[in-house]
């Protein structure tokens, strides 16, 4: 009975009594209060400790195949798993793009040799990531999560509403990266008091919301299920809550960052570069807004790994993106929980119930589910440092900031595959 065991005495938000969670075979066996024990079944003490499905993260960039320096499908999958997250959906921006069946396989390779964790791959929205020609989205939708151009939006409204089109006679999501190319003008943080002020180059809140209002029109009219990645503004927000008001299939993310920083927060530092930009206070806070009220399905990282030299070069020479795997829960814990803007039951369904929901992926705290879960301590006090990550990336704007909240364990499959006192994954 080895892969038997009781994980006893947890906290979970939304029920009063402490729970148990018998796992055997790497699936969820039984749920709830004091489970009977057994001889020769092991037990997991979890009193004081917070217990969840595993997060599921709908926006990684892993970077391999392609650039296996910044980040490989390893040490990010041990990062995740670090972070309390079991499936992670890794983004199509890699080398060879996986826009045919054939350049798939090259990923789902290295995925199935080396991933510590659930880790689905995207496939890009047209040939190359270019914007032009749309992909066999039939040949290609049983081997990926779904289809998105993320790095880039869809510039031609009439490429998106054909990729809409077949998507809704697949039964496949489009997830848009929503960017405008037209409004850019060179800009790389966000056009506001602080661009102006220290002499940067800004891109405007337009350039974001311009695209969303156009891709809902397109969503409309094709009956597409259509997922927005990275909002950052507050129009975004407000074109959202109207669009599933009127009934139409849309879900969209936020990452930490723009939940919990704004222009006022930036430094002369690569690691406040990322793409779409931190925006302003109010936006951040009709973000917070949009999460509360569920406008806002999931909080997605967007984890997108650089090397430590491409991250020097300022806020205008580095490269766009931060890491955020095993920073998430304990700076939105910190951030949002603790000081009453949500619930810990929102956290937790923003981070796994809500990505799992909208990509219609399995999991859950009940019999049947495979054993994918995380213990927490939300009362551990800490400090971020980057120089301790799993992540091959070290760039994130909350190195150094005092959090409460770790992770304590992930299982993926029944399998320990991270342990904070060992500080090592088993995978």
């Amino acid at each position: 009975m080895e892969d038997t065991y009781i994980i006893a005495g947890a906290s979970v938000p939304g029920l009063s009594a402490p729970q148990d969670l018998k796992i055997s075979g790497g699936f969820i066996e039984d749920f709830g209060p004091s489970l009977p024990r057994e001889d020769g079944i092991r037990i997991i003490d979890a009193s004081g400790l917070v217990l969840s499905y595993g997060f599921a993260d709908l926006h990684v960039h892993f970077r391999e195949p392609g650039n296996p320096e910044k980040e490989s499908i390893r040490s990010g999958s041990l990062a995740a798993a670090r972070g309390g997250y079991t499936t992670v959906c890794a983004m199509p921006n890699i080398n060879p793009v996986p826009d045919s069946p054939g350049t798939l396989q090259a990923e789902l390779d290295i995925i199935r040799r080396d991933a510590a964790i659930e880790v689905l791959p995207y496939c890009s929205i047209t040939m190359g990531r270019k914007g032009l020609e749309v992909v066999d989205m039939g040949a290609l939708k049983g081997s990926c999560a779904a289809f998105s151009d993320d790095g880039s939006g869809v510039q031609d409204g009439a490429v998106m509403l054909k990729a809409m089109r077949i998507a809704a006679r697949e039964g496949c999501i489009i997830a848009a990266h929503c960017e405008d190319e037209s409004l850019l003008g060179g800009g790389y943080i966000h056009d506001g008091r602080w661009c102006a002020a220290h002499g940067h180059r800004g891109i405007c809140p337009e350039s974001e919301w311009k695209q969303i209002e156009r891709d809902i029109s397109l969503c409309e009219e094709s009956g597409c299920r259509y997922h927005v990645c990275h909002i950052s503004t507050a129009k975004s927000v407000e074109l959202i809550r109207e669009a599933k008001a009127r009934g139409l299939r849309i879900s969209c993310e936020t990452a930490p960052h723009y939940l919990l920083l704004c222009e006022d927060d930036m430094q002369e530092d690569g690691r406040f570069k990322m793409n779409p930009p931190l925006r302003t206070a109010q936006d951040r806070d009709a973000l917070v807004e949009g999460l509360r009220d569920g406008t806002i399905d999931a909080v997605a990282t967007d984890h997108a790994p650089h090397t430590a030299q491409q991250k020097s070069l300022g806020l205008k020479g580095s490269a766009m993106g931060v890491t955020g795997l095993e920073t998430a829960f304990p700076v939105l814990y910190t951030g949002l929980v603790l000081t009453g803007l949500i619930s810990l039951q929102r956290l937790l369904q923003a981070l796994s119930e809500g990505p799992r929901r909208i990509f219609r992926l399995a999991g859950g705290l009940r019999a049947g589910e495979r054993a994918d879960l995380c213990l927490i301590d939300t009362g551990a006090r800490h400090v971020i440092d980057s120089r301790d990550f799993m992540s091959k990336g070290h760039s994130t704007p909350f190195d150094g900031m005092q959090v409460q909240g770790k992770i304590r364990m992930t299982i993926f499959n029944g399998k320990t595959v991270y342990d904070s006192t060992k500080e090592k994954t088993g995978a």
